[in-house]
């Protein structure tokens, strides 16, 4: 088992997850489209490649299309078209349909500028027509079909931002449904997944409905075995000798087991190791490579990635109320109901609708792992996410409570 960190991994390399895939192929072939949920960073896009391996040895064909830079439906018609021609006769009745001019153009040699074709001529306007195409000629194909959308949410967010964008995301959400819902022989299967979440989306955009059919399906992060086995497995098979305090020790320091930290904070204990000249990785070790390495500047790469998501997912009102609220549980280890009350007080007087703002943002932070509702209040249940937030506003937030009501701004 290699270490690997940012890129989905396969085969020997993927550690655990048989349950969930055992699940999901099962639910699959009983015909229900999925919805994969789960907090950043926890093997999402990897689980959504295994399940296509698996089924794929099972006569299937799995069609994986990443749709994250994608703005417009032309777009992900165009990506679905490109994908599907990969695979021997699938795209066939489509490119026949769409014309001798598209024919000529993604011929031979010239095969692999499908997609940016496929782009030009749909310009027009005329999306929807060719998709139910597309689909159609997946339908007939001979083998099941599998369609994995990665980064759906994000894509609804790049089409929020054009000009009539809601009324955009609604028609393909609504294409989406019925595609699902008007396939006879139960093929395509769709499998969408993100690193936002979907459900708080549509819910905000008043289009619950158009997802309601899905199974929805949560990656867990690892319970402690899970994570010591992860790091014993790591250590044996990369002849990195550890003591055996180390494995439960990276668990505490994270907090909960998030495969891709997990897999990170071993990649740091390798590398302090060499460099420190040493054969053996200790407990001490441990607490240095989390304050020096994880934490320090080597890692805000993967932590920034968490606000930037974040800001991806709200608007701008709601993304202000989310860095104070997590700036408040990670430097007082809790938002309670009366920090809430103050914050309100204090966006109250600028921000209309502060209290569905908050309501919402909290729906967001929790369905994506930032926070975990206690009888306390809101907790960051993730020690890493929790001591990042931490050391970037202990200096510059002063506790929700002890502030006046004068306007919002900022995290002062």
């Amino acid at each position: 088992m290699k270490p690997t960190a940012g890129a989905w991994v396969s085969g020997d390399d993927m550690f655990d997850r048989e349950k969930e895939l055992n699940l999901l192929a099962e639910k699959i072939a009983n015909g229900n489209h999925i919805l994969l949920t789960g907090q950043r960073r926890m093997g999402k896009t990897t689980l959504a490649h295994a399940i296509g391996a698996r089924l794929t040895a099972k006569g299937w064909v799995a069609l994986f299309i990443d749709i994250e830079d994608a703005t417009s439906p032309e777009d992900v018609v165009a990506a679905i078209a490109a994908a599907a021609k990969q695979v021997e006769g699938i795209a066939d009745p489509f490119v026949r349909r769409m014309g001798r001019w598209l024919r000529n153009n993604v011929t031979g040699e010239s095969s692999r500028f499908l997609k940016l074709a496929i782009r030009s001529a749909l310009d027009a306007g005329i999306w929807r027509r060719h998709g139910d195409q597309l689909i159609e000629a997946c339908t007939e194909y001979g083998h099941p079909v599998l369609i994995v959308l990665d980064e759906l949410p994000i894509f609804l967010v790049n089409l929020l931002k054009k000009k009539d964008g809601a009324d955009r995301a609604e028609e393909f959400l609504s294409w989406l449904r019925k595609l699902r819902q008007n396939r006879s022989n139960g093929s395509p299967t769709f499998l969408f997944t993100g690193s936002i979440g979907l459900e708080p989306l549509v819910g905000r955009l008043g289009i619950p409905d158009r997802i309601n059919d899905l199974y929805g399906f949560r990656l867990a992060p690892w319970d402690r075995d899970t994570t010591i086995a992860c790091i014993n497995r790591l250590s044996k098979d990369n002849n990195l000798p550890m003591d055996a305090g180390v494995p439960c020790a990276v668990y505490e320091a994270l907090g909960i087991g998030v495969p891709h930290f997990v897999q990170s904070f071993f990649i740091r204990l390798a590398d302090f190791a060499a460099m420190s000249g040493k054969s053996r990785v200790t407990a001490q070790d441990v607490d240095a490579v989390y304050r020096t390495e994880v934490l320090g500047a080597s890692g805000q790469g993967d932590l920034l990635h968490y606000e930037t998501r974040l800001q991806q997912g709200l608007d701008e009102d709601c993304f202000k109320i989310a860095t104070q609220v997590l700036a408040e549980a990670a430097t007082q280890g809790v938002f309670s109901s009366s920090a809430r009350r103050s914050l309100a007080q204090r966006h109250a007087k600028v921000q209309k609708d502060v209290q569905r703002h908050i309501t919402e943002t909290l729906a967001v932070l929790e369905h994506d792992g930032y926070l975990e509702r206690t009888n306390e209040g809101h907790r960051i249940p993730f020690r890493l996410l929790k001591d990042w937030f931490a050391s970037r506003y202990r200096d510059r937030h002063t506790p929700l409570e002890r502030r006046s009501s004068d306007a919002a701004g900022g995290t002062q």
